[in-house]
């Protein structure tokens, strides 16, 4: 681990991290963000613009542990994505496995997005199948995941355009609780033992289990939490202060439960905490709809009712998370007037 001292001189040397999760609108989730097929340099290049535009230098980027088998191929395409992000004045926070929304991932062809639900496409990595395979012990899965853990921790451990690692999204959640421990305990150490020069971490707040908020407590470098109710914003930042390093929340923004652009970003900024806010621009994963919508995903798989390639993508009337349709035109102009005008020391 950095030390006290050392990761908050790191922290320091930067301008106030300000920026959003990260998928094109053309890909439903990580998967087809990357493969060959459905890989999207153009949407990536101007969405990637648009960020910057409105006012952002970060962004958090999900992979996938499933994309290395095609490793030679997955790092020329992540390449690409840290260039763009270059070109744009961004540096990305990468995330290795994730325990939420869809289990079962698989490469190929991704599916439809259902009618508006949330994340309807969105997969886990590994799943919570391989989650619990690698609580049987099972040292095949154990051998393929610290290979890509490590092998991905080395090729880009001295480069420069990555903020952070992110190593493991929201461990325990959609049920699975300290199941995810044996394999968050495994990431970090392997992690630890190629030390790539960039800091690591996983978030406290989001993560579900004691023994999961506790792993990522004692060896995270920087602090990442997460808060989408506007009540919990304060009371956890007085909390997670006490620790002594530097404070990033790498997610929040939802509308409807309070944390808007503009009630978050000043506390934040008041207290140099960096801010990304879940989503950019509206589409196929559909996360302007809110999570209530993941309830009907199978009455409505079971009606076959999608959202076909080149179908213009449904609309509520109030927008979960996102800030952008895809055409470029912003769900509300007075936020994107905001995130400039609060963002715009950085951008100077």
């Amino acid at each position: 681990m950095w030390n006290k001292k050392n990761i908050n001189e790191w922290y320091s040397n930067h301008k106030w991290l300000v920026g959003c999760n990260y998928l094109p609108s053309t890909a439903i989730n990580q998967l087809e963000m990357f493969q060959d097929d459905s890989f999207d340099p153009e949407t990536n290049n101007k969405e990637i613009g648009w960020a910057n535009d409105i006012g952002f230098n970060s962004l958090r980027i999900y992979l996938h542990d499933l994309l290395w088998q095609d490793k030679e191929n997955f790092q020329k395409r992540l390449n690409e994505i840290l260039i763009l992000c270059s070109d744009h004045n961004i540096k990305p926070i990468l995330v290795l496995f994730d325990d939420c929304h869809r289990p079962f991932p698989k490469l190929g062809k991704q599916p439809l997005p259902v009618r508006g639900v949330h994340n309807s496409g969105w997969k886990q990595s590994p799943g919570h199948e391989i989650v619990r395979e690698i609580v049987k012990g099972n040292k095949e899965e154990e051998a393929r995941l610290k290979l890509f853990t490590q092998e991905i921790l080395d090729d880009f451990r001295e480069d420069e355009r990555i903020l952070m690692w992110d190593l493991y999204n929201e461990p325990g959640q959609f049920g699975i609780g300290d199941e995810s421990n044996i394999l968050l305990t495994k990431v970090w150490d392997w992690a630890f033992e190629v030390r790539p020069s960039q800091p690591l971490t996983a978030c406290l707040d989001g993560t579900i289990g004691d023994k999961n908020i506790q792993t990522n407590k004692e060896k995270s470098d920087v602090i990442t939490f997460h808060v989408y109710e506007h009540q919990k914003v304060i009371p956890i930042i007085e909390e997670l202060k006490e620790i002594g390093r530097p404070l990033i929340c790498t997610e929040y923004m939802a509308r409807e439960f309070g944390t808007t652009f503009e009630f978050t970003l000043p506390i934040f900024k008041e207290h140099n905490i960096g801010a990304y806010n879940w989503g950019l621009v509206a589409g196929k994963s559909q996360t302007h709809f809110g999570w209530e919508t993941i309830l009907k995903i199978k009455e409505l798989k079971d009606k076959g009712d999608f959202v076909k390639e080149g179908e213009p993508l449904p609309e509520p009337d109030i927008w979960f998370h996102d800030i952008l349709r895809i055409n470029g035109s912003p769900y509300n102009q007075s936020e994107i007037d905001f995130i400039k005008t609060i963002t715009k020391e950085q951008q100077d």
